[in-house]
């Protein structure tokens, strides 16, 4: 008796409208399934806390890596290259930083922070992504000889082609690394960070010792890329499915429009302050200016984006508590407001000694530069923020606003300190950056939502004597010691410093209560992980 084969059992897909009636077989059934694992959230509520916490600590330790691979690297290679070099290459970053933002074409975001998703819906994220950042590669190529033209240097040319790479590089983990956040999963997003730029460093570092001069900053930037890739291919266990139709995209990309759009519009800004001082006083100048920016600049992103990697992704999962998403949010940004004060009156102060003993003597003009940075290291931490809550609650329209008012504050405050130099435009930029920028962010940002104007005005304000006091004695005690040696300033005037902050903060309520809180965090965590 002939038994005829059962026909191949076929499954229809149950996402209704984002796949239509198309039937998926077993396997492909379970490749679906496998990748819906890795955009779920449910299971992240119920110990959100404890997972916000860690996320925190991991973070802060990647963090804290970073900056010693970044403080490794500058120390080395400012003994190894000199201003040129480093101008030479700033020159191009700041063109090819206009197109940075379209690598992830704003659609990073609504990854991590909308609260339901599909698996149809990242792969076609995933697919745009890496069409913009084609497309990025090959404009920045064709512009070479363009932008060759503009800085009078033939060099710019075969640099902008080699960086162009790591925009298609970039383009493909875009996608991984957002649902990496959007799963909270921070200890695999560490492991590609600190992975990737230590291997940048390693490759800069050895270049620079082979003589390669400014090609050992190309080579540092290509090498974090190519590492960032296959460590991304190596943690992350997502994979895209071919672009389908009717995925309900929609507001995706509405959101990544946006945010993609307001990117551009500051970046174009704010990147003109290489091209001006470039155009005007030459690559020796870029390179001054654009150390002097990176010492502060630098450790602040390198804190900022860890910190956002966690932030944003509990602050979306807390949409729909606006009591619990207020209180979190206060708790940490107070946090911020603190730690900014307490910084930038450190570097202010000690920022001559501490220019010499990172750069070194030949350095010295940068020490200004790097001065007049210094209010930035306020004004960074406090945007940053106050842009989470835009980000987190979807307010893309809001985000586009923003940018473009503070675009054309920033290009205002680039000309009004050119006539004056590098120095002139860093402290144009912090200036303004404070005075009119940060108030134009935190009247649009505390107009919805659970946290008001108010609330970031108080909560920032409040530190502003820490700042006074640790300043004033950290500077009466450098003018004791300021025939020293610059290491040795740093060594006397840098603990007297921090002892005066401590001391304040003991002291007086608000910044005692944060610290209290801190501490009480720290220990949670203890008892959690015990």
């Amino acid at each position: 008796m002939n038994h005829q084969e059962p026909p191949s059992r076929v499954l229809t897909s149950e996402m209704g409208p984002l796949t239509g009636d198309v039937t998926i077989r077993p396997s492909e059934a379970e490749e679906e399934e496998r990748n819906q694992e890795h955009i779920k959230t449910d299971h992240l509520l119920p110990d959100l806390k404890r997972r916000t916490i860690s996320g925190g600590v991991v973070t802060g330790s990647a963090q804290a890596a970073k900056f010693g691979l970044n403080l490794v690297s500058t120390v080395i290679l400012a003994r190894l290259l000199i201003p040129r070099d480093f101008g030479l290459v700033a020159m191009v970053t700041a063109v090819t930083g206009f197109l940075a933002m379209f690598r992830h074409a704003g659609l990073a975001t609504p990854t991590v922070q909308r609260e339901h998703l599909t698996h149809a819906q990242v792969s076609n994220l995933f697919w745009i992504n890496l069409g913009v950042s084609a497309s990025c590669a090959l404009i920045l190529a064709a512009l070479s000889p363009i932008i060759a033209w503009f800085y009078h240097d033939s060099r710019v040319t075969a640099i902008m082609l080699v960086l162009s790479t790591t925009f298609l590089i970039g383009g493909f983990r875009v996608q991984h690394l957002a649902l990496l956040k959007r799963q909270m999963r921070f200890k695999a997003i560490a492991i590609i960070e600190v992975g990737s730029m230590a291997t940048g460093v390693l490759v800069g570092v050895i270049m620079a010792l082979l003589r390669y001069r400014y090609w050992s900053l190309v080579g540092s930037n290509l090498a974090t890329e190519i590492a960032g890739f296959l460590l991304t291919g190596l943690v992350s266990r997502w994979r895209p499915r071919l672009p389908s139709r009717d995925s309900g995209i929609g507001p995706l990309l509405a959101f990544g429009v946006h945010q993609t759009a307001s990117s551009f519009i500051f970046s174009l800004a704010r990147g003109c302050d290489n091209l001006l001082i470039g155009r005007f006083y030459g690559p020796a100048a870029v390179g001054l200016y654009s150390r002097g920016a990176a010492l502060v600049i630098q450790p602040m992103q390198q804190f900022l984006l860890p910190i956002e990697a966690v932030f944003v992704p509990t602050l979306s999962r807390l949409q729909s508590q606006p009591h619990r998403y207020r209180s979190t949010f206060l708790q940490l940004y107070e946090a911020f407001a603190m730690s900014a004060f307490f910084l930038s009156s450190l570097t202010l102060a000690l920022a001559t000694p501490m220019t010499l003993v990172l750069l070194g003597h030949k350095w010295a003009p940068v020490s200004a530069i790097f001065a007049g940075f210094t209010f930035t290291a306020i004004q960074l931490p406090l945007t940053s923020a106050a842009n989470w809550l835009l980000t987190s609650q979807g307010r893309g329209r809001d985000i586009l606003r923003v940018a473009s008012i503070n675009a054309f504050v920033t290009v205002a405050s680039f000309i009004i300190g050119l006539p004056f130099g590098p120095l002139g435009v860093a402290i144009a930029f912090s200036g303004i950056g404070l005075l009119v920028r940060l108030p134009i962010l935190y009247y649009v940002a505390g107009g919805h939502g659970p946290v008001t104007t108010c609330d970031l005005w108080t909560r920032c304000l409040r530190h502003l004597p820490l700042w006074v006091f640790m300043f004033v004695a950290t500077w009466l005690m450098r003018g004791m010691v300021a025939e020293s040696q610059p290491l040795i300033q740093l060594l006397v005037c840098a603990p007297i410093g921090v002892l005066a902050g401590i001391g304040f903060i003991c002291t007086f309520g608000p910044q005692r209560q944060i610290a209290v809180h801190l501490l009480e965090t720290v220990r949670e965590l203890r008892r959690t992980d015990g």
